[in-house]
């Protein structure tokens, strides 16, 4: 037994799952969220359908305040912890169901991008 192994032992024992992409989190909690995108509106049509990632105007005020804080190019959780104000774990969680609705997407180095 190994003393910096029992951490790691214990969260398995909990049933801890590996969790490398976005991907991974669907395959797990999926089936208990609703993604299906909002029904269209009337005003939607009257615009000619614009995309909902475009606007944001899915989102409820928190989450579309975040989006404004995520740059184009690479935007790291800890720049979006101290630009928001929020904790951690809530911009992580938010950034998740972002990443899930196509607002954000994951960069390499442990950024978010805004997508267009």
């Amino acid at each position: 037994n190994k003393p910096l192994a029992r951490g790691c032992h214990s969260l398995i024992r909990e049933g801890a799952k590996l969790v490398e992409s976005a991907a991974d989190v669907l395959d797990e909690i999926g089936p208990q969220l609703d993604l299906r995108p909002p029904p269209a509106t009337d005003e939607a049509a009257d615009e000619g359908g614009a995309d909902h990632a475009d606007t944001g105007q899915s989102l409820d005020a928190e989450h579309r305040e975040l989006l404004a804080l995520v740059d184009y190019e690479p935007t790291r959780v800890d720049t979006l912890v101290q630009r928001s104000g929020l904790t951690a774990d809530a911009v992580s969680s938010m950034l998740l169901i972002l990443e899930l609705q196509g607002f954000v997407r994951a960069a390499a180095g442990g950024g978010y991008i805004r997508q267009a």
